[in-house]
């Protein structure tokens, strides 16, 4: 079976299967690996559910060809979205500046703010957006992040201009 011949529902849900997998490893670094999320990785999940979510009801709905060219379009304006978070943070990564921009680190919080305030602060995400913490193949989060949503675009725009299978 070739990927033009998958209909919309079945490519909308392997989307959202992938988005739920690659949210469930970044938890899984948050989590277990101790990995903290910047800002930017935080504004990059957010872009990434949203793609999922999308992809979810797209999927539940299972749309014919109009109400699969929106959910294309929508899930292509937030894979644009995510992409440019994670282009501006990988930019940042390979020209690092003086002074962390993205905020102080979680230490400097717990000593400085009452719980009630670092709770929400912990919920935007308080890394350093320009530090490298994990890279696989050579490539940080943030790059690999950059690649998975430029893939979303480039499947959105495959799923605009397609025809639709008989």
């Amino acid at each position: 079976m070739t990927l033009s011949r998958l209909s919309a529902r079945q490519m909308f849900l392997a989307l959202f299967a992938l988005c739920a997998g690659m949210l469930g490893f970044g938890l899984y670094l948050q989590h277990v690996v101790g990995l903290h999320p910047c800002p930017m990785c935080i504004m990059q999940r957010y872009a990434l559910l949203t793609v999922g979510l999308i992809g979810l009801i797209g999927g539940l709905h299972g749309p014919g060809a109009t109400g699969s060219r929106i959910y294309a379009g929508l899930i292509g304006l937030t894979a644009i979205a995510g992409g440019g978070v994670a282009a501006n943070q990988s930019w940042l990564q390979l020209n690092p500046p003086g002074i962390a921009e993205c905020g102080p680190g979680m230490e400097y919080l717990m000593e400085s703010f009452p719980l009630t305030e670092v709770l929400p602060m912990l919920f935007r995400g308080a890394g350093d957006c320009s530090a490298i913490d994990w890279t696989f193949l050579g490539l940080s989060l943030a790059n690999w992040s950059l690649l998975s949503f430029s893939a979303f675009t480039i499947f959105a725009l495959w799923l605009l201009f397609r025809r639709q299978p008989r």
